[in-house]
């Protein structure tokens, strides 16, 4: 509001001086742009009054006033504005008045029937508003609401009614004076005092909106959030949570820097879910440039319990990563190091027997001789230490050592290049040799030190076969084989890493599809593949792959459910659909002798202007190799659709077909117009775990629109009909 007041002086202060010989001087003495006066008359009385009526309109950097008429009084420096004044800037700020008041300097004066629209979302309307000292604009007998309101028939959703406002042009704050806050125009609330930033103020330190919260496991409870600027780069938000069960005080820390950010996020509670002393958790994430184009990033997570996280909703993972990674991308180079943490929320997994600390480290560099083709030398250094200090198993399961430490390291020396045959075959050849030691601490099964150096080849040929339709459709038909070797043989050292393997469309033609390096593929194998592209011209577009591998001896270190074990791979079927009604499908899945898929997974989803639905189902088979004892399959639907302009939907369920039982059921609602927005969101999860319990939560947010940047409703505006 100040912004555009100061603007609206800075033009009045022109328009005092136009048609008098001060005009010039002020002109080349003060850099002052002229403003444009247009009027039905403009005439000069008495030598001292300067007299503009009749459609007054007035232009200046950007602004526009309309007024009935305008008189500088040269004797008393005094401008008088008749109105209806309407004051319109760049930005659509509108200021109207019936009568304006003001000395030349525009630092004090009056202003009758006040009505300001900021940001063209906030109206502050008044009896009259005085200007004070060039800073401070006060309000008096004021009413503010970012609500339409249409003539006298109707009133707003909301409104603040105070004796005075106050704004301040520096600080862009609004001061309020016996403030009441009404609904449909009934008292709910009456502050004495009252803060509130103007809608041009981005961040501003007060209260943010509270929020209402009832769960089966805390209660009722409200938080109500306070911001803290901290300078232009860095702020805090606390978030006192309290219900009949938990006293919580939630937190999060966000700085800028020069080459990157960092935030911080957590909690602190003492509750009656457990009894152990006080609960929370911490995250924090980073990211910063340093030099060469190096990039440093952290991840880092940490809970006090394992059922923290869920008690409050504050995720569903059962896992926390936390990392540590400098990282530099160039053209022809690759470098990766990174210190990684797994602390496991499982009820089934000791963190003392996991591989919680890692390190990795992975460089790739590639090189163009000028023998043709492309040289590639890559170099890894892996490391995982388990806190167990057991050298055999624990349990029942003599494969499993409590407290194996591995320590790899990993070269790769690879040569390729292509080729165009003739009748357009695409043909490749590829030559690699590993180098590869793996070391082996407190394992009694296992070798302590092996070392080895393997050999591989790779030859693959492609066709593909395109055609350009009449009316301007695409399609590409792509079959693909390649025929690869690796020679060696399996080392004594444990399968650590690549326990979980996945049979898809980016490793088809590998000459190892195991995930990490302390497993490789040996022998001969032949891959083969068929990739279909069609591009309608009408919009839509679908895609199919398949791909089948063949090997000379079976591998016992693929499980079942990779697609993989035996000398025959199951088929790999992937593909996609598309078309400009928004719907989208993909679909994975690894289809065995028998015809039954081992592996599966679908995704369908449907978005336009109105509504965003998608639904995925995933298929797991039973594997022991895998820790899976029994099938799991389960369908996850997530959805939300827009009612009205102002009503919206949502809502999302997980369903386990294999237990037959539902896992996660919620349901939101939510209104906005250009004055409030509110949220509500029900949801139960049906726990499986043992150290978790079924909870069902209700939260409700009502926020105003109007105050503070991010609080904007103008998508939202009516117009009124009369």
């Amino acid at each position: 509001m100040t912004r555009v007041f100061y603007r609206l002086v800075r033009l009045l202060g022109v328009l005092c001086v136009l048609g008098t010989a001060a005009q010039s001087q002020d002109t080349a003495e003060t850099g002052t742009v002229p403003a444009m006066l247009v009027a039905d008359a403009v005439f000069v009385e008495s030598g001292e009054r300067l007299i503009a009526t009749g459609n007054v309109e007035a232009f200046h950097n950007g602004l526009r006033m309309t007024a009935g008429r305008i008189v500088y009084d040269g004797t008393t420096d005094q401008l008088f504005i008749d109105g209806p004044i309407r004051i319109i800037d760049e930005e659509g700020n509108i200021l109207l008045a019936t009568y304006a008041e003001m000395d030349q300097g525009l630092q004090n004066g009056l202003l009758a029937g006040a009505r300001l629209v900021l940001d063209q979302q906030l109206q502050v309307a008044s009896v009259e508003a005085r200007r004070v000292n060039g800073r401070y604009t006060q309000f008096r007998k004021v009413a503010v609401t970012s609500c339409l309101v249409c003539g006298d028939r109707k009133v707003p959703l909301w409104q603040i009614r105070a004796s005075r406002v106050v704004h301040d042009q520096d600080e862009r704050q609004l001061y309020f004076d016996n403030a009441q806050f009404r609904v449909l125009d009934v008292p709910v609330f009456y502050f004495p005092r009252l803060r509130l930033p103007d809608p041009t103020l981005k961040r501003a330190r007060g209260f943010l909106y509270p929020s209402f919260t009832s769960s089966t496991l805390l209660g009722f409870g409200v938080k109500t959030p306070y911001f803290f600027p901290i300078g232009r780069h860095q702020d805090i938000t606390l978030t006192p949570f309290l219900s009949p069960k938990t006293r919580t005080l939630e937190f999060r820390y966000r700085r800028a820097f020069h080459t990157g950010n960092l935030t911080l996020t957590g909690a602190l509670s003492s509750d009656t879910l457990i009894s152990d002393g006080p609960r929370g958790y911490l995250f924090a994430v980073g990211e910063f440039k340093v030099a060469r184009d190096y990039k440093l990033s952290f991840n880092l997570k940490g809970v006090s319990d394992d059922s923290y996280l869920y008690d409050y909703d504050i995720t569903d993972v059962d896992r926390l990563k936390s990392n540590l990674s400098l990282t530099r991308v160039t053209a022809d180079s690759f470098m990766d190091t990174s210190v990684l943490n797994y602390q496991s929320l499982r009820d089934y997994e000791d963190n003392a027997t996991q591989p919680r600390f890692i390190v990795d480290y992975r460089r790739e560099q590639r090189f163009f001789p000028g023998i043709g083709g492309e040289f590639r030398f890559g170099t890894e250094v892996h490391g995982h230490l388990r806190q167990s200090t057991r050298d055999t198993d624990g349990g029942d399961d003599d494969t499993e050592i409590d407290g194996r430490d591995v320590t790899r390291l990993n070269a790769e020396f690879s040569w390729r290049n292509r080729w165009t045959l003739a009748g357009g075959v695409r043909a490749g050849l590829s030559g690699h040799l590993w180098v590869d030691r793996y070391m082996t601490e407190q394992d009694a099964i296992s070798d302590p030190e092996v070392s080895r150096a393997v050999p591989g080849v790779a030859v693959e040929f492609r066709y593909p076969m395109q055609r350009q339709g009449v009316r301007g459709g695409r399609t590409l038909l792509e079959p693909v084989v390649q025929l690869g070797w690796v020679g060696g043989d399996r080392l004594r050292n444990p399968n650590d890493e690549s326990t979980r393997v996945e049979f898809d469309e980016a490793n088809l033609l590998s000459l190892s599809r195991f995930p990490a390096s302390d497993r490789r593929e040996h022998g001969t194998t032949l891959a083969a593949g068929l990739r279909w592209l069609h591009q309608a011209p009408g919009g839509w577009s679908t895609a199919l792959t398949l791909g089948k591998v063949w090997r000379d001896t079976a591998d016992a270190d693929f499980s079942l459910s990779s697609g993989l074990d035996g000398t025959q791979s199951d088929l790999l079927i992937a593909g996609r659909f598309a078309n400009r009604l928004g719907l989208t499908l993909s679909a994975r899945g690894l289809l065995d002798s028998d015809a039954k898929f081992s592996k599966a997974e679908a995704r369908a989803g449907w978005s336009n202007t109105r509504m965003d639905l998608g639904a995925s189902y995933l298929l797991l088979v039973t594997d022991a190799d895998e820790d899976r004892t029994q099938r799991q399959s389960e369908w996850t639907f997530d959805g939300r659709y827009q009612l009205t302009r102002n009503w919206a939907t949502s809502g999302e369920a997980r369903y386990d077909l294999a237990d037959d039982r539902l896992d996660r059921i919620g349901l939101g609602l939510q209104y906005r117009n250009e004055c409030i927005q509110v949220d509500f969101q029900a949801t139960r999860n049906y726990a499986s775990a043992t150290n978790l319990e079924p909870s069902t939560d209700f939260d409700l947010t009502v926020a105003l629109r109007g105050f503070g940047a991010g609080a904007s409703g103008k998508e939202y505006r009516r117009t009124c009909s009369f």
